[in-house]
């Protein structure tokens, strides 16, 4: 009975050990090789397009096994760039993100999915102005390979349109959404 119960446990943790064969990465801000961008409609004329200058995060991921992977973004959205000063000072107020009050954005993801045709599927929850919404990512696997410098890294981008009324967001004319453009680099740990 030893002897099974023995054989069991080795072949739960062979089994465990590699089911977790995901490598983990921490995303380059500090090479500036990852954005957030943003574009939102401007009178129905136009985009504003503009970027988040600092956050940061960490991602799983292994190629054999995607439906494993994990992400998880923090964003300071006090440093919401538009190019603009007098425009960035109001899309910072209670008017529109209030980023003295919420001065972090987290997007957390729950699953990923790979689609039949090599994309990704991003799910997750992504807290926003004090409110939480689940959201989907729609990514590519850029690619991954070593360094210049004898590191590892993988890249991915992606985009998700967010509906500014379901954060509690101001609307103003046709401001209804914003498009989010992500560009990830991480270098593996």
């Amino acid at each position: 009975m030893k002897k099974t119960l023995l054989a069991l446990g080795l072949g739960a943790a062979t089994v465990f050990s590699t089911a977790t064969l995901a490598d983990d990465y921490v995303i380059d801000t500090n090479g500036a090789h990852a954005s957030i961008n943003f574009k939102v409609p401007h009178l129905g004329y136009s985009f504003i397009k503009g970027r988040f200058n600092d956050f940061g995060g960490e991602f799983s991921y292994d190629p054999a096994n995607v439906t494993d992977s994990v992400v998880v973004v923090n964003i300071d959205t006090t440093s919401l760039d538009s190019n603009h000063a007098e425009r960035d000072k109001h899309l910072r107020s209670d008017d529109f993100i209030n980023a003295s009050k919420f001065s972090t954005a987290t997007f957390k993801s729950t699953s990923v999915e790979e689609n039949a045709d090599g994309t990704l599927t991003v799910n997750g929850d992504l807290t926003l102005h004090g409110k939480t919404n689940p959201i989907a990512i729609q990514a590519n696997f850029i690619g991954a390979g070593e360094d210049p410098w004898g590191g590892y890294r993988a890249g991915f981008e992606g985009a998700t349109r967010l509906e500014l009324k379901d954060y509690g967001i101001a609307v103003m004319g046709a401001s209804s959404y914003v498009d989010l453009e992500l560009h990830v680099e991480g270098i593996r740990k």
